[in-house]
């Protein structure tokens, strides 16, 4: 198997400097550079950076896949939108880790398949289908740290008395961006389901133009001076979010405090796949069945017929057995497995077994035949009527 890694950086917050893009293009002479990104796949070799030290420097989100199994997605806040301290208690492991600069708080998450190999997946669409969790945890939706503690306790990367973090409203009803970044890092269903069960139903509640203007009058003459500084200096990527969480209205509900141990998340998925699959299994049974009872209608239907006039069903094996043909060879051979069973349930198996070995008899030098009527189970194999 060929060595692919697929590496994507994206700036959001800012542009990339022209110093920067040259900064860039020193490490890389093939990567696809512009004012927002940075892309760049490897077939042999592997990026001559540190993704770390590029996402404190310059990207806000980064991407990472490798066709041995490896799967990697990061993200930079500013420090004023996630608490480094808040990040730090969700991301506890090797699956998902944080560190702050004095600027901002990046989360690294990270999964690896067991198996070692990488199904297909759209690399070139599926940052862009993930990053808008960052908006969402901007604006107080904390779904996505406690994905990320999930994913330590999936690798096992936790004590089973260690108990969760508080549990935020809307796991059942992930959004879409967080539903693409659960299939990316591979996080179990079952255990999200069972992480579900303590979430409260997301009801987010947008403020009214009211409520807003009489929290904007009772501020600070000061701090509204600030506000409107900061947006004539095109500093407004997150002046919305930052007074959203001011106002108290940027969170939907809030988290209800975890009681759960990590023992019993992963008991409780484990019970959730055991159902899933008695259910899957109750659901074949009752298939395999419907098949076989569909089956044994459809052939008594045939053997009706067949009983009105037996003679013609032998006459029409003839006719097929004539044209030499593989395929009216096996029309032949169905045709005698129910005159077969039309002779058990009549009691005529032995006239059935003498006419048969008359027919093996006047066709013996047709092996495509006989071969056809030993694998129906018509006839022995030669080799089993020799004597010992």
């Amino acid at each position: 198997m060929s060595e692919y890694q697929y590496y994507e950086f994206v700036a959001i917050d800012r542009p990339l400097t022209t110093a920067e893009q040259r900064e860039l293009r020193a490490v890389s002479t093939r990567g696809r550079i512009s004012a927002s990104s940075f892309v760049n796949d490897y077939q042999w070799g592997d990026l001559k950076a540190d993704p770390r030290r590029w996402m404190e420097r310059y990207f806000d989100a980064h991407l990472y896949l490798a066709n041995w199994g490896t799967r990697r997605i990061a993200l930079r806040l500013p420090v004023q939108l996630l608490d480094p301290d808040l990040a730090a208690t969700h991301c506890v492991g090797h699956s998902a880790s944080s560190w702050a600069t004095d600027e901002h708080v990046i989360l690294d998450l990270y999964s690896r398949d067991e198996d070692g190999e990488e199904e297909w997946w759209d690399d070139q669409a599926a940052l862009a289908s993930i990053v808008p969790v960052r908006a969402e945890l901007a604006a107080g939706d904390n779904r996505l740290l406690y994905l990320a503690w999930l994913l330590c306790v999936q690798d096992q990367e936790l004590d089973e008395d260690e108990l969760e973090p508080p549990v935020p409203p809307g796991l059942a009803e992930l959004s879409g961006p967080l539903r693409s970044l659960v299939d990316f890092l591979r996080l179990d269903e079952d255990l999200l389901d069972a992480a579900a069960q303590a979430s409260a139903p997301l009801t987010t509640k947008a403020p009214s133009a009211a409520a807003l203007a009489k929290w904007v009058q009772r501020l600070p003459v000061a701090d509204k001076d600030k506000v409107i500084v900061r947006l004539l200096r095109g500093d407004n990527t997150h002046l919305r979010a930052e007074l959203l969480r001011q106002y108290g209205g940027g969170a939907a509900a809030e988290a209800v405090g975890g009681g759960r141990t990590v023992g019993e998340l992963l008991a409780s998925a484990e019970a959730r796949w055991a159902g899933r699959q008695r259910q899957a299994e109750e659901r074949k049974a009752a298939e395999q069945a419907r098949r076989e009872a569909a089956a044994a209608a459809a052939r008594d239907r045939r053997l009706a017929e067949l009983a009105t006039d037996p003679e013609q069903a032998w006459q029409r094996v003839a006719e097929l057995i004539a044209t030499k043909k593989p395929k009216e060879y096996d029309a032949a051979v169905a045709l005698l497995a129910d005159l077969k069973a039309l002779g058990e349930r009549d009691g005529q198996s032995r006239a059935f077994r003498g006419r048969l070995h008359q027919l093996r008899q006047e066709h013996a030098r047709k092996p495509s035949l006989l071969d056809r009527l030993e694998r129906a189970g018509l006839i022995a194999s030669a080799a089993s009527e020799m004597p010992t």
